[in-house]
C-alpha cells in the first residue's frame, strides 16, 4: 500500500514503531520516545499523533489538535489542486492580425475560463496578408 494514498491525519493508537521522534502542536521537537509515552503525552493534552515522515530513523510523529489536521488536510487538497496533472491539458488558440474585436473579445473570455481552470494555454498569432 502507498503511503501516498493514504489520507492525511490521526493515527490514532496504531502506531506500529517502538520508538518515534515526536514534535509538538507548536513545531518545536520533543526529541525521541517510546510509543507508550507518546500516546501518555497525547492523552494529556488531548491531542492526536500524526505521522509526518515514515521513512527517517526513528520516525517522525507530531501532536496536533483536530483544528490544525484540518487546516492541514485543507492545504494539501488546494496543493494537489494546484500541481499539474500527469494528463494537463493544453489548449491552443490561434489569432490572425485582422481579427475582428468581437471575435478578439470572445477568444479572450475563453482564454481566462481556460486559466481559472489551470490549463495551460498557447496562443499562436499570425499575420494577415
Amino acid at each position: 500500500e502507498s503511503k501516498r494514498n493514504t489520507a492525511f491525519g490521526s493515527v490514532g493508537r496504531r502506531i506500529p514503531y517502538r520508538i518515534l521522534h515526536v514534535i509538538n502542536q507548536d513545531g518545536e521537537s520533543l526529541g525521541n520516545m517510546h510509543r507508550a509515552d507518546a500516546l501518555k503525552l497525547m492523552d494529556q493534552h488531548n491531542l492526536k499523533l500524526v505521522l509526518l515522515k515514515e521513512n527517517v530513523e526513528p520516525p517522525v510523529y507530531r501532536l496536533m489538535t483536530g483544528q490544525q489536521i484540518h487546516e492541514e488536510q485543507l492545504r494539501r487538497a488546494e496543493k494537489k489542486k494546484a500541481s499539474p496533472k500527469p494528463g494537463m491539458y493544453i489548449k491552443e488558440l490561434s489569432f490572425s492580425s485582422a481579427i475582428a474585436k468581437n471575435d478578439l473579445e470572445t477568444k479572450t473570455k475563453q482564454i481566462a475560463q481556460w486559466i481559472d481552470k489551470k490549463y495551460h494555454v498557447k496562443v499562436t498569432i499570425r499575420q494577415a496578408k
